[in-house]
């Protein structure tokens, strides 16, 4: 076996490997509800061998989506199309996780295949109709971006709200993981960052103002998460310019989640302020992951361009992080976690498929051999060469 392939417990969750597919939104829900491709997508990662799959970005009230297209949990009536998926991904041996979010002053876009910015007349006229947004302070995005309403303590409380009926209602939907997204310049990362909290009262005005209103709800949803239930909180470790929010500020922030019971720390990057002015290249969060795991010793999921097996074993054996994230990549190839599995030496050798799914793996082990007996395939110009 290899360390990324060890199981992980954390509370009362064995995670069968520590893989994750890190949360991705689709932007495919139908006024909030998952359809039969939300089904399918999430589905081939269990059986690609993901041990936490990661719901994408589930908006807590309509006025928190991103798009139009995202998947919700406002409404009870939407938990019956998520417990269908959660049933699947622990019937496949994949763990069901989900991110809930706000979107802040990133709502009421573009979903990002028509363009990825303020909605314009043809979003209109495809029944994408903007509403009004809010943030921390009344500072749009960009240039031609909606002025968000700076939220007032009524509105304040009501996300609060928003979120702990969401968590209840994931919940029920038979989810094992919960993230609460403080990241990408969505609403509570617009409370913890300077360049976008500019509040004077409790909620602003210096690093512990800015850190009140997600502490608040993640201590609220620590007590409503079942305590044998691992709560995860997505970060951005730092904003994209140096003047934003620091590492120190993350590791601060870290500290006061560990207190209320947070287990993982899930260490992104960016969102809010451009251009990016930190190192990005392969692998460029997991420092994040590490200083924060070696500072307060909670345990974190790292990501960013992590796209080879033995880099993201390599994240495991050094004790950088206790979770990879496989974002894109995942998109690109869901059997990402068992191909790791193979590249990593951690299968039988005689039999390569034995721990792909039965239906699958049979014909693979029967194919391999024919394969060795016929040596790798060439083109008829190699061949007579």
């Amino acid at each position: 076996m290899t360390r990324l392939f060890d199981p992980l417990t954390i509370r009362g969750v064995i995670l069968r490997n520590r893989l994750a597919l890190s949360p991705m939104c689709q932007y495919e829900a139908v006024d909030g509800f998952v359809t039969d491709y939300h089904t399918v997508h999430y589905g081939k990662f269990a059986l690609g061998g993901f041990g936490l799959v990661m719901l994408e970005a589930t908006a807590v009230a309509p006025e928190g989506r991103i798009t139009h297209g995202d998947v919700g949990l406002w409404d009870d009536a939407q938990i019956e199309g998520l417990a269908a998926i959660t049933a699947f991904l622990r019937k496949n041996g994949a763990t069901p996780g989900i991110q809930i979010a706000h979107a802040g002053p990133k709502a009421s876009m573009q979903r990002p295949y028509y363009g990825d910015g303020p909605l314009t007349a043809e979003d209109h006229a495809r029944g994408d109709l903007p509403w009004q947004v809010v943030s921390a302070s009344a500072l749009p995005v960009g240039e031609g971006w909606f002025v968000p309403l700076a939220l007032d303590l009524e509105g304040i409380a009501k996300v609060r709200a928003d979120f702990a009926a969401a968590a209840r209602r994931a919940l029920e939907a038979g989810f094992e993981v919960l993230e609460l997204h403080c990241a990408h310049g969505y609403l509570l990362n617009s409370f913890l960052s300077p360049l976008t909290n500019l509040r004077t009262d409790e909620y602003g005005g210096n690093r512990e103002g800015r850190m009140k209103l997600p502490l608040e709800i993640a201590r609220e949803l620590r007590s409503i998460w079942p305590q044998d239930k691992p709560l995860f909180v997505r970060i951005s470790a730092v904003d994209g310019t140096r003047s934003g929010v620091t590492i120190d500020d993350s590791v601060a922030f870290a500290e006061k989640l560990a207190e209320i019971g947070v287990d993982v720390i899930d260490c992104s990057s960016g969102g809010i302020g451009k251009p990016y002015e930190y190192p990005s290249g392969y692998g460029y969060q997991v420092p994040f992951a590490e200083r924060i795991k070696s500072e307060t010793g909670l345990k974190t999921m790292a990501v960013g361009l992590i796209v080879d097996p033995h880099q993201a074993e390599a994240v495991t054996i050094s004790g950088q992080a206790d979770l990879v994230a496989i974002g894109r990549e995942a998109l690109r190839e869901p059997n990402f976690a068992l191909r790791a599995e193979q590249a990593l030496g951690a299968v039988d050798p005689k039999s390569p498929f034995g721990n792909w799914p039965p239906q699958i793996g049979w014909w693979l082990n029967s194919r391999e051999r024919k394969i060795k007996q016929l040596g790798p395939w060439r083109s008829s110009e190699e061949a007579a060469a």
